[in-house]
């Protein structure tokens, strides 16, 4: 997708991109410049919302007890 600069600077973030990360008016976007590449984060209105649920499937409590398994027969 490609997008033109304005003489303001501006530019439009495109439909699908908007709909597929859920970017409305008025919300925040970071843009990271790592010297080669531009890359736009949207940031989210509520960061621990956006990220409740996101480890899921990964078995971080199995992980969590074995680990702490361990600890205990080491001592």
């Amino acid at each position: 997708m490609i997008t033109t600069v304005t003489k303001r600077a501006q530019t439009v973030v495109p439909a699908a991109i908007r709909e597929r990360y859920g970017i409305k008016g008025g919300d925040s976007l970071e843009w990271i410049d790592d010297g080669q590449i531009i890359k736009v984060i949207p940031i989210p209105q509520d960061p621990v919302e956006a990220l409740q649920g996101c480890a899921r499937g990964e078995g971080l409590l199995e992980r969590l007890l074995e680990s702490r398994r361990e600890d205990r027969d080491r001592e």
